[in-house]
C-alpha cells in the first residue's frame, strides 16, 4: 500500500456512536484510538488523548445527532485537542451532519445555521471533512477546506436489488427528493412518482396529490433522512389508499425522534430501511426496521484518502 505524506493514521471517536466507530476502524484494521470524552458535573465536557498523534492522518468519527449540541461540542473539542498536540492533519468524518436542514433563509431573520458549523469546524481546525448525504449538497460550498460527500444510495439498491421485487415505482415523497428518486429509480431500471404535500408547519405536513401511476405497483420510498417521519408516513399511506400493493421506504440518516417509531409502526409502510449514519437504539429496532451498516463504505473512503488514492469509485451504484 502507497502512503501518503503522513506516516502513519489513527482513528478516534467520541460518544455519539461507539459501536459505528470500531467496526470502521476494524475494517481498517486499527484499533479505536485512546481517548475519553466526559463530562465535568457542570456539564462542560473534557477530552484527553492518551495517545500521541503527532504528524498522523487522524480520523475522528463523530455523527452530529441527537444530542446534537452535545455531540457538535465533543468533536469540536476533539479537534482541538488534535490541533493542540501537533496532529498532521485531522479528518472529521461525519456520517450524519446535524443542522443541515438550516442552509438558507427560508424567510427573514432565519440564520443559516448549517454555515455557521461549518465556520465552527473550519476555526477548531479541521483539515477536512467527511459525511455522507447531506441534507442539500450545496452545503459541500460552506466550507474553506475539502469535503467528500458520499452517497448511501448504492447501499439501498444494493438491498432492493437482492429483493427481486416485481412492478417497482421509486417515489419521492416530496418534491425536494425527486433527483434522489431518480438516482435510484435509474439502477432499479424502474419508473418514479411523486408525492405532492403540503407543509403546514415544522415536522406537520398534508398529502395532497400522487404525481406518476402507482396503482397496483410495489412502491419505493426515497428520502434522506426520517425524523418524526410525518412526511413518509402520510406519503405511504396515501400510496396504499391510491391503490399502491406494497410499500417500502428507506433513507440514509433515521433520526427517528418523537412519534416517529409509532407512526411506523401504524403505517403502510412494510420494511423501513435505514443506514446507521445515525445510532438507532435497540428499543426503537422495531421489526418493520431494517438497519444497513456504512462502516465499510466510510472505511475505504478514509483508506483512500490516506493513501491519495482516489473516492469517486465510492460514489456509482455497486
Amino acid at each position: 500500500m502507497k502512503h501518503g505524506v503522513y506516516h502513519d493514521y489513527k482513528v478516534f471517536t467520541g460518544n455519539a456512536d461507539i459501536e459505528l466507530s470500531e467496526e470502521i476502524a476494524s475494517i481498517m484494521g486499527k484499533p479505536l484510538g485512546k481517548a475519553t470524552v466526559t463530562k465535568f458535573s457542570d456539564g462542560e465536557i473534557s477530552v484527553s488523548l492518551w495517545e500521541t498523534v503527532r504528524g498522523v492522518d487522524a480520523y475522528i468519527v463523530q455523527s452530529t445527532c441527537d444530542p446534537v449540541n452535545d455531540n457538535l461540542m465533543e468533536l469540536l473539542i476533539i479537534i482541538d485537542a488534535m490541533k493542540r498536540a501537533s496532529a498532521g492533519r485531522i479528518n472529521a468524518v461525519i456520517p450524519y451532519y446535524g443542522y443541515a436542514r438550516q442552509d438558507r433563509k427560508a424567510k427573514a431573520r432565519d440564520p443559516i445555521t448549517a454555515k455557521l458549523v461549518a465556520d465552527l469546524l473550519v476555526a477548531a481546525g479541521a483539515d477536512r471533512v467527511v459525511t455522507m448525504d447531506l441534507h442539500a449538497a450545496q452545503i459541500q460550498g460552506y466550507f474553506n477546506i475539502p469535503v467528500d460527500h458520499l452517497i448511501g444510495m448504492p447501499i439501498l439498491v444494493k438491498h432492493f436489488k437482492t429483493k427481486r421485487l416485481d412492478n417497482v415505482v421509486v417515489v419521492s415523497p416530496d418534491h425536494g427528493s425527486v433527483t434522489r428518486a431518480r438516482n435510484m429509480a435509474q439502477p432499479l431500471d424502474s419508473p418514479i412518482a411523486i408525492v405532492d404535500k403540503r407543509r403546514t408547519r415544522a415536522n406537520i405536513s398534508e398529502v395532497m396529490n400522487i404525481i406518476g401511476d402507482i396503482d397496483g405497483k410495489t412502491c419505493i420510498l426515497v428520502d434522506d433522512m426520517i425524523d418524526t417521519a410525518g412526511t413518509i408516513t402520510n406519503a405511504a399511506n396515501a400510496l396504499r389508499d391510491l391503490g399502491a400493493n406494497e410499500v417500502y421506504a428507506c433513507a440514509t440518516h433515521g433520526i427517528l425522534s418523537g412519534p416517529a417509531i409509532e407512526r411506523i409502526q401504524k403505517s403502510a409502510i412494510k420494511e423501513m430501511v435505514l443506514l446507521n449514519t445515525v445510532s438507532i437504539p435497540k428499543e426503537k429496532r422495531i421489526d418493520k426496521i431494517k438497519v444497513l451498516s456504512v462502516a465499510p463504505l466510510f472505511a475505504e473512503a478514509m483508506a483512500n484518502i490516506f493513501t491519495n488514492d482516489s473516492i469517486s469509485k465510492l460514489f456509482v451504484n455497486r
